[in-house]
């Protein structure tokens, strides 16, 4: 006995198997309050009816209930549960930040993007903070790798591998995540149980037969020489001593120290309030690209409706499109801030240049990894000597800088006796200052030169025996 026949069968399956159970007489009869069945072949015609309407109803409600949701998706609402950091506002239907957890999770991505955190460890703070998952259970690790790994936290959402871009407040920026990203994979490489884990491994290859740098152990001694796996080489092994010299005096060649640093931040700041009207029309050029990157996806749905593309062509794409909108988006909003695309990039760089002699002092070999690959690329050892590329503009700094053999003492960050480099403020201004535009902000601004010839023109007036370039 049941109260409607859609409470037997509500799909093709099981409505059949009922009514081939009432033909081979396993079920003899069947009552129903509100409905009238007979063990006739019209019964039976009526039961099937009956149960093709329950059908119907659940195939027509799944399809209103997944149109919605689409819809929802398109207007960046998240359909779900907010993940940890935010709360469903059962008010607007909207997800925002928690008042509460939202710092501690930006804390959790900003502490794990330093790669000075293992997952094990930063659970550990998490639990410190009386950071807790949804009506106050713990964190497990599984759930703190879900959370790192979340494009939400960034404005992105993925339902069922679709990106949509999002229309809550994001918690962290797309650079954080990209950092946290690439900890992640990093951290994620297997060690073997009892291992020696070396520095230096991984980062470097043999500038002869191309091969990796491996190290070992012995005497007390750390050792690093070519694997030789590819062909037969002749390099001889470096012992770790007298590599660390070598990377210092690399990091070394980029080191600005704290008056040179403060005096090119503040005429970059003096600059930065002048341009007013670049900063303006570069906003400008970024909004009419943000427009160019929705007509782009408005297009790729098209091409997916019309089955043009596949799904994983779709889901691709979509994902590659969205990704460069919200790059496009921080560097407009650090253009906002800032007044210029290159403000805050160019300030990054002096900062990073300062901080190089801290980073060469420290005893910490992990802490020289780090800072190499912000320096460079491409890192070889050939003839017991530590070359690479490095990256534009360290490369100019490393060029026009005085110092190339001065060792560091215990606070770097002051220089050593005697280290005088005093034009490097206006060889930086007039060097540098055009290429750090155009690297803060890549396509947005790159078209304004003139506006570089009116800042080195300015500055060629304040310090006209140094308006030559370097």
């Amino acid at each position: 006995m049941a109260w409607h026949p859609d409470r037997l069968a509500r799909n093709s399956i099981d409505g059949g198997k009922i009514i081939y159970l009432i033909d081979t007489g396993k079920i003899v009869d069947l009552r129903f309050p509100t409905f009238r069945f007979d063990a006739t072949a019209q019964g039976k015609f009526m039961l099937s009816i009956a149960f093709g309407q329950s059908k119907y109803y659940v195939d027509n409600l799944s399809e209103n209930v997944k149109r919605g949701l689409r819809e929802k998706l398109r207007r960046g609402e998240w359909p779900g549960c907010a993940p940890m950091g935010y709360y469903n506002d059962l008010v607007t239907h909207t997800v925002k930040p928690d008042p509460e957890k939202a710092r501690f999770v930006y804390k959790a991505f900003e502490l794990y993007a330093t790669g000075n955190y293992s997952l094990e460890e930063l659970l550990g703070e998490v639990h410190r903070w009386g950071l807790t998952a949804k009506a106050g259970k713990p964190i497990f690790k599984s759930c703190l790798a879900k959370m790192l790994r979340n494009p939400f936290y960034y404005g992105v959402m993925v339902y069922k591998g679709e990106r949509f871009e999002a229309s809550h407040p994001p918690l962290i920026t797309k650079k954080l995540f990209d950092r946290v990203q690439e900890v992640l994979v990093q951290k994620a490489k297997v060690v073997k149980h009892g291992q020696v884990k070396f520095n230096f491994t991984g980062l470097i290859k043999c500038g002869e037969c191309g091969a990796s740098i491996t190290a070992e152990l012995k005497k007390g001694h750390i050792y690093y020489r070519c694997t030789k796996k590819i062909k037969e080489c002749s390099q001889r092994y470096l012992r770790e001593e007298a590599l660390l010299e070598q990377i210092n005096n690399a990091i070394l060649k980029v080191f600005i120290d704290n008056d040179i640093k403060d005096k090119i931040i503040n005429r970059f700041e003096e600059l930065a309030k002048e341009e007013g009207k670049a900063s303006s029309l570069a906003a400008r050029q970024a909004a009419d690209k943000l427009k160019e990157f929705d007509e782009k996806i408005e297009r790729l749905i098209d091409l997916y409706i019309a089955k043009e593309i596949t799904q994983e062509e779709y889901q691709h794409k979509k994902a590659k499109l969205l990704n460069e909108k919200k790059d496009l988006q921080e560097r407009l909003g650090e253009i906002e801030k800032a007044g210029g695309g290159w403000l805050e990039p160019a300030k990054e760089f002096i900062t990073t240049c300062n901080r190089a002699g801290s980073v060469a002092w420290q005893g910490n070999p992990s802490t020289k990894r780090d800072f190499l690959k912000i320096l460079g690329s491409n890192f070889i050892l050939k003839d017991r000597t530590l070359l690479f590329k490095r990256a534009y503009p360290y490369e100019l700094v490393a060029k026009i800088s005085p110092s190339n053999d001065w060792l560091p003492r215990e606070d770097s960050n002051l220089g050593p006796g005697g280290y005088k480099c005093p034009d490097i403020t206006i060889r930086l201004g007039l060097y540098l200052l055009p290429r750090l535009y155009v690297t803060g902000g890549g396509c947005i601004v790159s078209a304004h030169f003139s506006e570089y010839y009116k800042i080195i023109q300015r500055l060629a007036q304040d310090y006209p025996e140094d308006s030559g370039l370097p």
